[in-house]
């Protein structure tokens, strides 16, 4: 059974770039035809779908984030990364990392990660 686990710093300052990394056991990133995916939780506004990378290694991104998002993945470690650029607190969010059968899918079959809380303050 595949397992994803999300790291990163937890607290971040405005105008920061954050980096998570999410790495994954039990299976691999280069795996036809999964997708690997961030999506975020922020209070009071719900899940949001931040990208995404395939298992080709194609990328797609929520456009009302595309401009400060990069997901890439290091094939050798098993692992894929989010950057999110020039942070607000408006970002301040539960960051989870999931496997899923598409770019916008979502099934009672996908793996998810605990999640990691990155705040962003001063």
């Amino acid at each position: 059974q595949v397992q994803l686990q999300e790291s990163g710093p937890g607290l971040v300052k405005p105008s920061q770039t954050v980096t998570l990394t999410c790495t994954v056991s039990g299976g691999s990133i280069t795996t036809n035809y999964y997708y690997w995916t961030w999506i975020r939780q922020t209070p009071g506004k719900g899940l949001e779908w931040v990208g995404a990378i395939a298992y080709s290694g194609n990328t797609d991104y929520n456009p009302s984030l595309k401009s400060r998002t990069s997901i890439s993945r290091d094939t050798s470690k098993n692992q894929f990364t989010l950057q999110l650029s020039t942070v607000t607190p408006e970002d301040t969010a539960v960051y989870y990392c999931a496997r899923r059968s598409g770019y916008h899918t979502s099934s009672h079959s996908d793996d998810w990660g605990q999640g990691t809380q990155v705040t962003v303050s001063s």
